[in-house]
């Protein structure tokens, strides 16, 4: 057999590394020094968060925003639903990005550029370049979700015991919930007092019938909602301080 030249052995040699990364895919053949481990390599799988393929962007805080038209939203907030629900031909409850603006310049928010960017991002909720109205004026007007508390506020609604698990927010409880609040605010103190009068085991809870006899008249329609919002367990109870939070600022 031929001799094997000392270019032909160093040539062969640099071949092998290949060749064995061919046949075997697992291997890695890098020139460069193994990196350290980081720390995220290091958590289990379980317990890494997981992602989906289309990420939603989060929810805007414009809280800061929100309390600054606040009170302005509350003394015209029926005027303002009232124009966006001629403006929401679909009854959707969302109309275009650019009639918001023209109710927010017509009804005097005073909102800079820079505020509304973020208003109108937070609610466009579907990212299709429409305005989720009921949301925004649901926001401005009910106390939907807990409220945190200081140690100098004077606690007007007791805490629940058991904190609330809220159901669906639809379209029509937001809209039963504005129609009632005019007529809960100057007598919630009164229903109250009813409330509790009725609660024997002072458990915060009512049986939906006392809630229903005791309480501003409701459709069909809408107890149905509300009942979704605050009794989504099918307990046929409903928890009266949180209904009655909801109103109270």
């Amino acid at each position: 057999m031929p001799s094997i030249t000392p270019s032909a052995t160093s040539s062969a040699t640099s071949t092998k590394p290949a060749a064995h990364a061919m046949q075997n895919p697992r291997v890695c053949v890098s020139s460069q020094p193994e990196h350290p481990k980081t720390s995220s390599s290091l958590i289990p799988a379980s317990s890494r968060p997981q992602t989906t393929a289309t990420c939603s962007a989060p929810i805007l805080n414009c809280e800061t925003i929100e309390n600054k038209i606040r009170k302005n939203i509350q003394h015209s907030w029926r005027c303002i639903l009232k124009v966006c629900k001629e403006k929401d031909v679909s009854k959707l409850g969302e109309i275009p990005v650019s009639d918001f603006l023209d109710i927010a310049e017509k009804f005097n928010l005073d909102l800079s550029e820079g505020e509304i960017k973020q208003i109108t991002a937070k609610y466009d909720l579907k990212k299709n370049g429409r305005f989720a109205y009921y949301d925004f004026l649901q926001s401005c007007i009910l106390l939907l979700k807990p409220q945190e508390s200081s140690l100098l506020q004077r606690v007007i609604i007791q805490k629940p015991q058991k904190p609330l698990s809220p159901g669906t927010q639809a379209t029509s409880f937001l809209s039963a919930m504005l129609r009632i609040q005019p007529q809960i605010l100057p007598c919630w103190r009164p229903m109250k007092r009813t409330f509790t009068s009725y609660d024997e085991s002072h458990t915060g809870q009512l049986h939906v019938a006392d809630f229903r006899q005791y309480s501003i008249n409701l459709t069909e329609e809408e107890l149905f909602s509300i009942l979704e919002f605050y009794d989504k367990t099918l307990s046929s109870k409903i928890s009266y301080n949180d209904f009655l939070q909801a109103f109270i600022q």
